[in-house]
């Protein structure tokens, strides 16, 4: 889903929303009804994560990767998401799953599996729930420990359904047709094969998003755009039903929704693809040449490292532009290795791609050993996992209602 919950991450507060200057109790200026976009940002989107929710992220941020101790800092609350379709591959672990480990551990954390998502385009209906449990359990193998995060699926907390269809009523179908990966997908799709989902879905992003009052949003360049679309909305729906609106039908008043912040993260937001350096490694890619899968054997690694696509030039090196296949590489082999872009461009400089191979094929295959057989352990005690989804959805339901509630009470709804 070129989706962004998400993506890699949403950095929320659990502190009720508090109207910005752009947002105040006196009203809002039309601008908010009129805006077509953020021309902070750009338009262009491109590629395809294969990470589902696509919130590309990394422990490399621009903000701070541990919160402010002091007294008055306020708590953050991290959420995000990854698709259920296809392989879990290198990409969404390196881009997004690899980070939660070491977030979870300063932030309020809930990582969820967007299933609603993986239903835009044809799917297996045989497979969805298998994947969706085996996607649970990868996070679990990976090091989402449970005492820290809720891990829960998409469809099993009601509100993201509900929250999509009020945003919806609120959402000019202009702004939809404008988002550049509808366009593509459908085009590749055809129009017969295309559902009104394909569409839709970055309103069912927005409310994946809004519904946990995000501050921050890490995401990858290719969903600046579906992130635009969230904030307008936001601001949409504050300036609609907001403010003193709000107040006079009993309601708290000020902003319903934060306006969340985008955080693009410099490293790991953008693992390419084994055969093509300027594209990113993807489900949704036709050769499973292109990616190694988190469940890939040894074999199978080795034998992918050693038939991707290398050049011709002498020497290895991070950010030419005429190597696209090198920096992706020599990328991959910092971040499974977790050792400084320094380190790793003095240690690898002279080598020849014969002996560069031999290290990185040894690389993957030690650091997802271990994964493979937590993995292993966990998806054959479905008892455990089935908990570990009921406790997550239970939390995560608790904070989303109390958004839900909000937004049913300030659109006028009669009152449950």
């Amino acid at each position: 889903m070129g989706r962004a919950v998400l993506s890699q991450f949403l950095i929320l507060s659990n502190s009720s929303p508090r109207l910005s200057s752009s947002v105040s109790c006196s009203g809002l200026g039309s601008k908010y009804l009129t805006r077509p976009g953020f021309s902070r940002y750009n338009r262009a989107t491109n590629g395809d994560n294969g990470a589902g929710f696509r919130c590309c992220c990394s422990v490399s941020l621009s903000q701070p990767a541990v919160p402010d101790t002091s007294s008055s800092s306020i708590r953050k609350r991290i959420v995000s998401g990854v698709q259920p379709t296809g392989a879990i591959h290198l990409g969404n672990y390196l881009g997004a799953i690899k980070n939660w480990i070491a977030l979870q551990n300063s932030y309020d954390t809930l990582f969820f599996i967007v299933d609603l998502h993986a239903i835009t385009l044809p799917y297996d209906t045989q497979q969805l729930s298998k994947a969706t449990r085996n996607t649970a359990a990868i996070y679990l193998a990976c090091g989402v420990d449970t005492s820290k995060a809720s891990v829960f699926v998409q469809s099993h907390v009601r509100a993201h359904v509900e929250l999509m269809w009020l945003l919806s009523s609120a959402t000019p179908i202009g702004w939809l047709n404008r988002m550049i990966q509808f366009k593509e997908k459908s085009r590749k799709a055809g129009d017969e094969n295309v559902g009104a989902a394909l569409l839709t879905y970055p309103v069912l992003m927005a409310s994946d998003i809004l519904l946990y009052q995000s501050d921050l949003v890490p995401v990858g360049e290719d969903q600046k755009q579906h992130l635009e679309l969230t904030r307008e909305l936001a601001e949409r729906v504050n300036y609609l039903y907001g403010g003193r609106k709000w107040k006079k039908l009993g309601g708290r008043g000020g902003a319903i929704f934060k306006v969340p912040e985008p955080l693009i993260p410099p490293a790991g937001a953008r693992v390419m693809s084994l055969t093509d350096g300027l594209s990113k490694m993807s489900k949704s890619a036709p050769s499973d040449q292109s990616r190694i899968n988190l469940l890939d054997p040894k074999d199978v690694i080795a034998n992918k490292v050693k038939r991707c696509k290398t050049d011709a030039f002498p020497g290895l090196e991070f950010d030419n532009p005429e190597r696209p296949e090198c920096n992706n590489l020599l990328t991959i082999y910092q971040l499974i290795s977790s050792k400084m872009k320094e380190e790793v461009a003095l240690e690898c400089r002279d080598m020849n791609w014969g002996t560069f191979k031999t290290l990185l094929t040894d690389a993957l295959v030690d650091h997802l050993h271990p994964i493979q057989v937590r993995y292993e352990e966990i998806i054959s005690d479905p008892t455990y996992l089935d908990g570990v989804l009921i406790e997550g959805a239970t939390k995560a339901a608790a904070i989303a209602d109390a958004t839900l509630s909000n937004v049913y009470q300030a659109m006028g709804f009669l009152h449950r």
